[in-house]
């Protein structure tokens, strides 16, 4: 193949593995708007040479207008930039079109320009380089003054969407003058309980806001403080139900993990009145909250605990399990219950023998639940929970019973019922198991129950052996 002197190949060549013998494919990135023609291409047919190119006025050259397939550029045709263009050494033409990866967009601009040449019925031919001069100067104009409008209606969508920031902020310094604190929130809202011209709703609504504020402990102590605490344990005494049941809902906000708050309750009589509302007649609200803030008052606290068991405590949550309606709070006893003899065993256990620890652990060694709920007769109590239907309930009556086990292993194992509801769980929860294990959970909810439940049922027979 021979390729012409004239023709200098320039950098960036294209492989040509899948060219034909007869075609040379140069593909380059145009750093020109116009490529110079080779001086054979501008002979005219009767042997004289043409015009060169480089004498011309670009804007008297005709456009060549590529695609993605080859086009033959005629002479004198200005070819756009970033074109692919070769020399068919067959016919002896240059060629040209759109590179392969050439994006769409680019593409679609380019025709868009070309639509709008042709809308003007331009053509290159039968106008001179003034009349397309100044056509063009149209298109850009035009343009312009589409962007503008663009711009225009832009602005005044932002003008209508958003305020200035002047009034902004303005409206952001009003606003923080008006910000209150905590305390002084809580002060409008004790006030409000306390005031004899607020109405029933209007208190409540106070005792609703102040359950939100007291949770945390900071508020808790500004609130034993400002009188507050003494408010709420007197409305224990209210009688309009729905007043005791919000006053115990806030008591045992404050009373939950905060021992400051704690003692000052338990001074202030608190227990005892709750205590008189769990054991007299008040519908299933009061008496819900109340054993809440009774829950509260008692944890981490053994000299409450204490006072419980001296007052008669655990003999008033037994009554409730005989009351009908009161179903909801066999559970919520139970887990109580647990955790007091739970915190107690950790207490004793702790390897961490330092003063405060240690005067702690003294204090519960005054404090023998256990032995007392064995004597009440909860054992038996705890162990019929098992027959339940909820998993979760049966879940935590069966930690209760394991961990009284050493306490009242006498008791279950002649409990036949406990026996035989152990042998139907366990039959229940080999089934749930093994549909946990065949999903692929081998560690499953229902796999722990079952483990619990055979504990249980061991230790059972080993205490015959």
């Amino acid at each position: 193949v021979l390729i012409s002197p004239l023709w200098n190949p320039l950098p960036h060549p294209v492989p040509v593995s899948n060219l034909s013998p007869l075609d040379c494919i140069l593909c380059i990135q145009q750093e020109f708007a116009l490529t110079k023609t080779e001086e054979s291409d501008l002979k005219e047919e009767n042997g004289k040479e043409s015009v060169a190119e480089d004498d011309l006025d670009p804007e008297d050259l005709e456009v060549f207008y590529p695609t993605y397939q080859w086009q033959t550029v005629r002479p004198g045709q200005a070819v756009p930039a970033g074109l692919h263009v070769r020399l068919n050494l067959q016919t002896g033409e240059r060629e040209a079109r759109l590179p392969d990866n050439k994006n769409e967009k680019s593409d679609m601009k380019y025709q868009k320009k070309r639509k709008r040449l042709d809308e003007m019925h331009i053509d290159s031919n039968s106008f001179t380089a003034q009349e397309l001069k100044e056509a063009l100067a149209k298109m850009k104009e035009k343009e312009k003054t589409e962007s503008t409008m663009e711009e225009k209606a832009n602005l005044e969508d932002v003008r209508q969407r958003f305020r200035p920031i002047e009034e902004l902020k303005k409206e952001f310094e009003e606003l923080n003058m008006k910000i209150e604190t905590d305390l002084e929130v809580m002060v409008k809202l004790i006030n409000k309980f306390n005031s004899s011209t607020s109405t029933l709703d209007e208190k409540v609504a106070a005792l609703y806001d102040l359950e939100y504020y007291v949770h945390q402990v900071d508020n808790a102590k500004d609130f034993l403080s400002l009188g507050g605490l003494q408010l709420v344990i007197n409305g224990l005494n209210s009688t309009e139900p729905v007043l005791k049941e919000h006053a115990a809902f806030v008591l045992g906000a404050a009373l939950s993990s905060n021992p400051r708050v704690q003692v000052e309750a338990i001074e202030g009589g608190a227990l005892q009145k709750l205590l008189v509302i769990l054991a007299t007649e008040q519908p299933l609200a009061v008496k819900k909250k109340a054993l809440f803030a009774l829950s509260s008052m008692l944890r981490h606290f053994p000299y409450a605990q204490l006072q419980f068991l001296k007052l008669g405590g655990l003999h008033v949550l037994r009554n409730l399990f005989k009351e009908k309606g009161m179903e909801t709070l066999y559970i919520r006893i139970v887990t109580l219950l647990y955790d007091l003899i739970v915190e107690k065993m950790l207490l004793e256990d702790s390897e961490n023998k330092e003063d405060q620890l240690e005067e702690k652990v003294q204090q519960y060694k005054q404090v023998n639940l256990v032995p007392a709920v064995v004597e009440q007769g909860w054992c038996g109590i705890i162990s019929n929970l098992l027959a339940l239907p909820e998993h979760d309930t049966r879940e935590k009556v069966l930690k209760t019973v394991r961990i009284l086990m050493a306490a009242c292993r006498d008791k279950y194992q002649g409990d036949y019922a406990l026996n035989t509801t152990l042998s139907m769980l366990r039959i229940e929860y080999e089934e749930l198991a093994a549909e946990e294990q065949r999903e692929g959970d081998n560690d499953g909810y229902f796999k722990e129950l079952l483990s619990s439940i055979n504990t249980i049922i061991q230790e059972l027979r080993s205490g015959y052996l």
